[in-house]
């Protein structure tokens, strides 16, 4: 899967060590129960990071506490340096935050070029899409991400048609077109196979070369594909951080997978 021509510059000296996103003392609360608990998070300009916790950890609750969709119930969130807090969900996007969630959000109705093409030009309908022709700007943009997705054979095939991983690649590169800083991926891999998920993971790995991914997952073979470092979420807060092969081993991370021995053994 080859880079495209029109992806962000790689990170340069000037954005080296410059935060993304950061959150300081940052808690939501659900009827009194804290899905996020005083989490302190940062992640550098240009970073690929994934996030692992069992189920319950707040996984899914941070992503939406980035993006807006729930509010900070104490402490904040800075995107940029920005703090987000009050600004809504279509307001973030804009700052240039890209969100890919676990089931494939592709129309299944038109092709894969077709859903790029959309992508590209969000000002556009679907009927404009479709029925006006695009400049060649745009179509060179749309054949260069049908390349990085690995579609370009299936470019004009109904989407309903690709497979659960192909359909995952389509929505990452539909995500990529709207030229965001950050993407945040959740869960791209649950229920492919093997050779899918190392699809997705060579996807991921190329576009980390100009973008900064934020990947929530729960497949350590995968994690252990396009780690580079690896934050552990636990009720709601940040348990430890580091290597695939520090956290693997860190006795606290064992526990909260697996429990201590003796309840295990009960």
């Amino acid at each position: 899967m080859d880079n495209f021509e029109d992806t962000k510059p790689v990170a340069t000296v000037s954005t080296i060590g410059e935060k993304i996103v950061e959150t300081e003392n940052l808690t939501v609360s659900f009827d009194g129960f804290k899905a996020l608990n005083h989490l302190d998070f940062s992640m550098d300009v240009g970073e690929l990071r994934v996030v692992i916790g069992p189920n319950g950890a707040g996984k899914t609750t941070f992503l939406d506490a980035i993006t807006g969709k729930v509010q900070p119930t104490e402490g904040q969130v800075r995107f940029k340096g920005r703090n987000t807090k009050r600004l809504a969900e279509h307001q973030i996007a804009r700052l240039g935050i890209g969100r890919k969630f676990q089931t494939p959000r592709v129309f299944l109705n038109l092709t894969p070029r077709e859903n790029l093409e959309l992508a590209c030009n969000p000002k556009k309908n679907i009927v404009g899409t479709l029925f006006r022709r695009s400049n060649s700007s745009d179509r060179r943009r749309v054949i260069s991400l049908l390349e990085t997705v690995g579609l370009t054979a299936k470019a004009d095939l109904p989407a309903a048609l690709l497979s659960h991983g192909e359909k995952q690649r389509l929505e990452i590169g539909m995500l990529v077109a709207q030229s965001p800083d950050l993407l945040l991926v959740d869960e791209p891999v649950a229920g492919l196979t093997d050779e899918e998920t190392q699809n997705v993971g060579d996807l991921l790995l190329a576009l980390a070369e100009s973008h900064s991914i934020l990947v929530i997952e729960h497949d350590m073979e995968f994690v252990r594909q396009i780690a580079r470092k690896v934050t552990v979420l636990h009720e709601g807060t940040v348990l430890c951080e580091g290597d695939f092969e520090e956290v693997q081993t860190d006795p606290r991370v064992i526990e909260v997978y697996l429990g201590k021995q003796e309840e295990t053994e009960a």
